[in-house]
């Protein structure tokens, strides 16, 4: 094993939030795995804030990308295009660790391979497996990232049950709000949500790294982000610079918000696409701002096709993007504090008590 290789996998508390607001029908867990034929597993290193985590498609999954913010980190992404070959893939990572948690897709490709899955070609079989970053590095140790083994892991930590939420996977070392420094950043965190509508479930799953403050997108409130310098309130990041303050010069590619939308309809390639389009609706409701040049804003489409049902785009463009806003927030609302090296980043939870949630509808 390599000097970084994670020694222990460490799940994490299980965060079930409140339901941000009522809907016609909701699904069984209100998670991703809700979605037939999605499985998720957490990897996180116990030796400082940062993980991985794979979502798997046992029988294989018709996939999309959208990549909005302008320093992305990812892997696979072009053979997404729906003019491009392969039509389904394997599994999914997000990553922290920067450009070097990509290396946790090989730990994913060699599982899937032990396991019988993926795709043949005379020789054997090759995974598919696409996979996005986030930057977590200032967060501890930053020699410290997901590698191969990380990926193996979190693949051998897989199920159908509820995901973990909040400081956990690609969201451990997850900040947001850094746009007046780091140092007045919150806690962010990965969180998932889903809805069944008409025998068909939409899930999101959502690892928040966001420069951004996360809001609640009924009432706009700000529920973590960038703090006042008495570091208990929050600035509100839109209203500070429409009030003309300046942000501090930022390093790029050190935010980004990784997403993976799934559903069991039936779904082409050029569907999936447009899902993963969609998915950056949900960001836009709950990020501000969000998708700019320090981000690496990527969201993925799965359509698993285990309902038998065709698309009805519509209708799964609506459940796609509130259900990737949800999960968004409830990345943040399942956040706790961190403190490392002198340096302390409340969650929400910290300024505002368990339970504050969000508003009903």
């Amino acid at each position: 094993m390599s000097k970084n290789a994670p020694r222990t996998a460490t799940p994490g508390p299980s965060e079930r939030m409140p339901s941000p607001g009522p809907i016609d029908s909701v699904a069984t867990s209100d998670a991703i795995t809700d979605v037939a034929g999605i499985d998720v597993g957490h990897f996180t290193d116990p030796r400082r804030p940062t993980g991985c985590t794979v979502l798997i498609a046992r029988a294989g999954a018709v996939a999309g990308v959208d990549v909005r913010g302008a320093a992305p980190g990812t892997r696979e992404t072009d053979l997404l295009h729906p003019s491009n070959l392969v039509e389904r893939v394997h599994a999914i990572l997000l990553a922290g660790g920067s450009a070097w948690g990509l290396d946790a897709a090989g730990g994913v490709m060699r599982w899937l391979e032990e396991h019988g899955i993926g795709l043949p070609v005379h020789y054997g079989l090759v995974p598919i497996v696409p996979a996005a970053v986030l930057f977590d590095l200032p967060v501890g140790d930053a020699r410290i990232r997901p590698d191969a083994e990380a990926g193996y892991r979190a693949c051998v930590a897989a199920g159908k049950q509820a995901p973990a939420q909040g400081n956990v996977g690609a969201g451990a070392g997850a900040l947001v709000g850094k746009l007046f420094g780091i140092d007045r950043a919150m806690k962010g965190g990965i969180g998932s949500a889903a809805v069944t509508v008409d025998g068909v479930t939409v899930g999101a799953l959502v690892a928040c790294n966001a420069l951004g403050d996360v809001v609640d997108p009924d009432n706009g409130r700000v529920l973590a982000g960038a703090r006042g310098t008495d570091g208990v309130t929050l600035l509100d990041i839109r209203r500070a610079i429409l009030a003309g303050e300046h942000p501090q010069p930022l390093l790029a590619g050190t935010n980004t918000t990784l997403a993976v939308v799934a559903t069991d309809a039936v779904l082409s390639k050029a569907q999936a696409h447009r899902l993963a389009q969609v998915g950056h609706d949900g960001l836009a409701r709950a990020i501000n701002p969000v998708h700019t040049m320090s981000d690496g804003d990527t969201v993925f489409a799965l359509g698993t096709g285990a309902s038998g049902k065709p698309a009805q785009m519509m209708v799964l463009a609506t459940l796609a993007a509130e259900v990737t806003a949800r999960a968004t927030v409830r990345a943040v609302l399942a956040a706790r504090g961190v403190t490392l090296g002198g340096s302390h980043w409340p969650a929400h939870r910290d300024l505002f008590g368990e339970g504050a949630g969000v508003a009903a509808r």
